[in-house]
């Protein structure tokens, strides 16, 4: 009697149950994993808009600024442009030199800002020597911290006064991630 190769219905329904099993138990990690790296990509979209602020002012030898795109200033989350602020409202206006303009974040990242001088709209700028300063005064310092959050996930982009931005995660370097704005 020569035996037939292949698998019974039976054989074939209890892979498929450990298939669903093993699954079942890897989604939440790949969730997690998807979430993380959504964060990082806003995050290191965040600090190359900051690194081309900070080369823009140095390159043009005038002050450069990135603001949030939405019309009070303080909502990060709906993009942000780089420009020359002409007229000294903090705010991209029309007319005036836009060097980049990045589009809305997922609506399920917030950030929120600290700043050393934290009016309103809010801004970061940076002096012809590459170094932040306040929009109306190029030779005052301004320097904070950015924060990225997702769910149980942060980012954090500290500012120091000298203009250089570093990224930490909040969870897991604590004493790296104090904000630079204290």
């Amino acid at each position: 009697m020569t035996r037939r190769a292949g698998l019974t219905l039976i054989e074939l329904l209890v892979g498929l149950a450990l298939a669903a099993i093993l699954l079942g138990a890897a989604a939440p990690a790949f969730q997690q994993s998807l979430q993380r790296m959504r964060l990082q990509a806003s995050a290191n979209d965040l600090q190359a808009a900051i690194d081309l602020t900070r080369s823009s002012a140095m390159t043009r030898g005038a002050k450069v600024l990135m603001a949030p795109l939405e019309s009070s200033g303080a909502n990060w989350q709906s993009g942000w442009a780089i420009f020359i602020d002409r007229n000294g409202n903090r705010r991209p206006d029309p007319g005036e030199t836009l060097i980049y303009r990045h589009d809305p974040l997922r609506s399920d990242i917030t950030v929120t800002t600290r700043f050393t001088a934290g009016s309103a709209p809010d801004y970061i700028a940076y002096n012809a020597a590459g170094r932040t300063c306040r929009a109306d005064n190029s030779l005052a310092a301004r320097w904070g911290t950015l924060t990225l959050t997702q769910g149980d996930q942060a980012r954090s982009l500290i500012i120091n006064m000298l203009g250089r931005v570093r990224v930490c995660d909040p969870k897991t370097e604590p004493s790296k991630c104090a904000s630079a704005a204290d």
